[in-house]
This record gives structure tokens, C-alpha cells and sequence, in this order.
């Protein structure tokens, strides 16, 4: 089962991150603004994000063996969409939107893989389930080069193939935990009952900051590394699916540190190092060695807290809400990865390059670990 969620989540984060690869194509087709091109790749992370909420809710409900194959195969229709008919800025915002249900499967995988494994183990089983994210990178290493050696709809036909295969294997093979109790009530009143959880506010803040970080990286570093290192649209997407691949990498390490210690420390820990090679980033200096340095260890940091923050779910939330906790943590983490984009383009475009978002950033990964070391800890030991 945990095989079968991780594969899933991959596919479809794979087909979630379609667009991105493509954007300084798309720019040029287009003829947008760099804020433009920033909405764009944004679109689908943040209906992925918010489509998180009903569609844990859901899981709660009926249970991840309908809701994988049904997501799977509904995200195929605006996969084609944007491969074959979207020809205008409009038109690939609708087809933006649709992709981002791609991106609510992290919400179906959460609670199946959580129900199947001992507390004991969460941490480490969800790390692994997170190495899904992995979707992104296959995106990063394929997108471009199919479009350019095969022709521009290859990706988007490939991936649309591999859903619906995926589907079909899921509706077969996929079994929900033995004894799950379905939740009662009403998705608003569950929802609801669910956001008055301390617990939840927390966790969604250091997800915003630790997976948001990701996701915003994995979409907008192939901008950012054209734009402010002159690098070719085939090397940028090369060197973002590293970025990707170490951060995928580095979740499951999070969740066994948590496991093994305490998932506070980890946190504490991945922030404090975020936030100096965020400062580090922000001065722009030599991509070789500086700017990789400062990267690499960014995504090997933002990979650790991910891990780590989902390993706190897996202790904090009731077994019976584990579907809709993750649905509004991972909401706001696709929401953490939203902003960042626009803030990034928008800083572009006004003074020409991104120092400033990227002090942000560092700011911001201090913030989470003083909210780390303070309340989230003082709940833990609640719990």
C-alpha cells in the first residue's frame, strides 16, 4: 500500500508540474510579462493546495481506494487540455486550474499510508511516501527535452497514458487500512471542527514555510536561473530537477530523524540552516560554488522540515482526522508555495533581480523556527 501511494502521489505530481519546465517558453509564445509567467506557474499550486481541503475530507469519508483512481483519471482531462488545445495566456490559465487536482493526491496518500503503520513508524513511512514529491523532478528532467526532441505534446500525452494506467492499477490493487472508521458529520462541519485544532494552525505555518519553500523552488527555478544566471531553459530545468531530487531525497531522512530523536530539533535545525543559506542565496554571487552551495543545501534543508512537520501530524492529529489535518496542512503548504512566485516576479520586475525575495525567505525560515522552538513544542508535550 505505502508502494502503491507513493507511486501515485508521483504520477500525480508529476502531471502537477507539467507547466513549469515550460514557462520561458510559454513566455515567449505568449508574449507575457514576467509577472505574468509567474501566475501562470502558480495557478495549479494553488488550486492543488486548496483542493487538498475538500479532497482529505473526502478520503476521510470514503476512503483513499476511490479516491486515488478518481483523481488519477479526472487530472487527465486537463493534462490533454493544456497539451493539445490551450493556445492563449486564458486558456492555459483554465487548463492551470484543472492540473492543480494533480497536486490534491498528497492528501489522499496521508492518511492511507498513516493508517496502515504504528505510530512508532509514521515519521519514517510518510517520508518515504513523501519521496512522491519525486514527481516534480521527472517533470524537471522530461518536460523540456520531449517537447524539444519529440514535439510539444509528447509530455503532456505520456503522462496522460501513465495516469490512466495508474488508475487502473489502483482501483485493482488499492485496500484502505483494515478497521477504518469512516468520519461522521458534514465535510463543513468536519472541516471546521478540524481547523479548531491548535495543532492544525501550527503545522500549517511550518508546512507553509518547509514544503511551500519546495514547491515554490521547483516552479520558479527555472525562471529565476534564466533570468538572473543567463542559463539555457534545457540547463535550468537540469539543475532544478537536483534541487528536487535532494529535497525528495531528504524528506524520508526528516521523517526517520524524527522518529529516531525528536521532529522539534529536526525543524529547529532546518530553519535556522534555511534561513543562512537563504541570506547566502540573496547576495547573488557565482552560481559555481556559492549559488549551488546555497541551493542545494536549501533544498536538503526545506526536504528535512517537510518530512519532520508530517511526522508531528502523525502524533498530534486524531486517527480519525488525519485525512482532513492533512488536507488544511498541505493546503497551506501548496499556499506557501504560491506567493512565493508572484512575490519573485513582481520583485523582477520592478528592480531587475531577486535579492530581495530571497531575504524574505530568510526571515520568514527564522520566524518558523522561533514558532518551532515556542508553542509547537509546548504541544507536542501535550500530546
Amino acid at each position: 500500500m505505502l508502494l502503491l501511494a507513493t507511486v501515485g502521489f508521483g504520477v500525480n505530481f508529476w502531471a502537477w508540474a507539467l507547466i513549469s519546465p515550460l514557462g520561458a517558453a510559454y513566455r515567449e509564445q505568449l508574449d507575457l510579462t514576467g509577472f505574468q509567467q509567474s501566475v501562470l506557474v502558480a495557478v495549479p499550486v494553488l488550486v492543488g493546495s486548496v483542493g487538498r481541503i475538500p479532497v482529505g475530507a473526502l478520503t476521510d469519508r470514503v476512503g483513499a481506494r476511490v479516491m486515488f483512481p478518481l483523481v488519477s483519471l479526472v487530472t487527465v482531462l486537463p493534462v490533454l487540455f493544456v497539451g493539445l488545445v490551450a493556445d492563449s495566456f486564458t486558456a492555459m490559465l483554465v487548463g492551470g486550474f484543472f492540473l492543480g487536482l494533480g497536486g490534491t493526491a498528497f492528501a489522499i496518500g496521508v492518511p492511507l499510508v498513516n493508517a496502515w503503520y504504528p505510530p512508532a513508524r509514521r515519521g519514517t513511512a510518510l517520508g518515504i511516501f513523501g519521496i512522491g514529491m519525486g514527481g516534480t523532478a521527472i517533470s524537471a528532467f522530461t518536460t523540456v527535452r520531449l517537447s524539444d526532441n519529440v514535439g510539444p505534446e509528447a509530455p503532456f500525452l505520456i503522462v496522460a497514458g501513465v495516469l490512466v494506467i495508474f488508475a487502473a492499477v489502483a482501483a485493482a490493487l488499492l485496500r484502505d487500512a483494515p478497521g477504518r472508521v469512516a468520519s461522521p458529520g458534514s465535510f463543513l462541519a468536519r472541516t471546521w471542527s478540524t481547523a479548531k485544532l491548535p495543532a492544525t494552525g501550527q503545522l500549517s505555518i511550518l508546512y507553509a514555510v518547509g514544503f511551500g519553500g519546495f514547491v515554490a523552488f521547483s516552479v520558479y527555478l527555472p525562471t529565476y536561473l534564466i533570468n538572473a544566471y543567463g542559463l539555457t531553459p534545457g540547463d535550468a530545468a537540469m539543475r532544478t530537477a537536483g534541487f528536487v531530487v535532494l529535497a525528495v531525497v531528504m524528506r524520508p531522512v526528516g521523517g526517520w530523524l524524527s522518529d529516531r530523536w525528536d521532529p522539534i530539533g529536526v525543524l529547529v535545525a532546518s530553519f535556522v540552516g534555511a534561513a543562512l543559506l537563504a541570506g547566502l542565496a540573496a547576495l547573488e554571487l557565482e552560481l559555481l560554488p556559492a549559488g549551488t552551495v546555497a541551493f542545494l543545501g536549501l533544498a536538503a534543508l526545506l526536504g528535512a522540515s517537510s518530512g519532520a512537520t508530517f511526522a508531528l501530524v502523525a502524533r498530534l492529529a486524531p486517527p480519525e482526522k488525519v485525512g482532513a489535518v492533512t488536507g488544511l496542512v498541505g493546503a497551506a503548504g501548496g499556499l506557501g508555495g504560491f506567493v512565493p512566485p508572484l512575490v519573485m516576479g513582481a520583485v523582477f520586475d520592478v528592480s531587475g533581480d531577486y535579492s530581495l525575495g530571497l531575504a524574505l525567505l530568510g526571515v520568514v525560515c527564522l520566524g518558523a523556527a522561533a514558532l518551532t522552538r515556542g508553542p509547537v513544542r509546548r504541544s507536542a508535550r501535550t500530546a
